[in-house]
């Protein structure tokens, strides 16, 4: 095969894989339009609040209507609620933080840290499928020098790879789209990527829940912050790497024992 038709087959490859993404972003589309349509009995001026929150005062519109709409139809509000989150995970959409702080105003702190921490990972574990089975080439065209040297990292956390994955979500080293996409072309197992990641979202998620519960008052997203926070989300960050310190540390041990012996 020649450089050229090798690269017209890349090319073609690619822009199937863009195809593909674009066909199933569609889907969300429609099911997004379906959800948002079920919301009966709303008005004209009230459908006009209902839209992907932006900041916090579209959070703050967005919040009275399905406070108002929850009381008559929980689930279908719920569901929606789900179904959106799940959307802008997948798709890597900014917006979710908004999310996050509404889930806060709308229901009780364990129901919705629940949901935004299942939400996230169901969105990021969609987001790794489309990667898996189409997003191929267009990770090999364009990140492929940093999809090595992460991989090069990876490859030395195999043993101790959920809480590898646990500190990455929980610390900001990599941007979440990236980790998103990569992780199905490195071998991170799925199941260790859904766990760590549903997990590794609940502190941050803490944070904005929290700062939800006074979305009327909030003027900014770093107002839901606080020293306190920073602290426990750093300490959580500590934690998540001693399990695989405390495991480096015996099994350096062990040896060490048994030639004693």
């Amino acid at each position: 095969m020649t450089k050229r038709s090798k690269h017209h087959t890349k090319s073609h490859s690619t822009k199937r894989s863009f195809g593909l993404i674009l066909v199933v972003f569609l889907m969300f589309i429609v099911g997004l339009y379906c959800c948002v349509n079920q919301l009966a009995g709303l008005t004209a001026e009230e459908r006009e609040l209902v839209k992907l929150p932006r900041n916090l005062d579209d959070a703050r519109g967005l919040g009275k209507v399905l406070q108002k709409y929850k009381n008559v139809n929980y689930y279908q509000v719920t569901f929606t609620f789900f179904f959106v989150y799940i959307f802008l995970q997948t798709f890597v959409i900014p917006g979710s933080v908004f999310l996050s702080i509404l889930s806060g105003f709308l229901y009780p702190f364990h129901i919705a840290l629940f949901l935004v921490c299942l939400s996230s990972g169901i969105g990021a574990t969609g987001c790794y499928i489309i990667s898996m089975y189409m997003g191929k080439p267009i990770i090999n065209k364009y990140f492929a020098e940093r999809t090595e040297t992460w991989k090069k990292v990876v490859d030395k956390q195999r043993n101790n790879l959920f809480f590898y994955i646990l500190f990455l979500r929980i610390t900001p080293f990599l941007p979440n789209w990236f980790i998103n996409v990569v992780s199905p072309i490195i071998d991170i197992p799925i199941s260790t990527f859904f766990v760590a990641t549903a997990i590794g979202v609940a502190p941050l998620s803490f944070i904005a829940i929290q700062g939800g519960t006074t979305l009327n008052k909030l003027m900014t997203t770093g107002e839901a912050w606080s020293w306190t926070s920073v602290t426990v989300v750093a300490g959580l960050a500590l934690l998540s790497m001693v399990p695989p310190l405390l495991k480096s540390y015996f099994e350096k041990k062990e040896p060490v024992s048994m030639k004693e012996e």
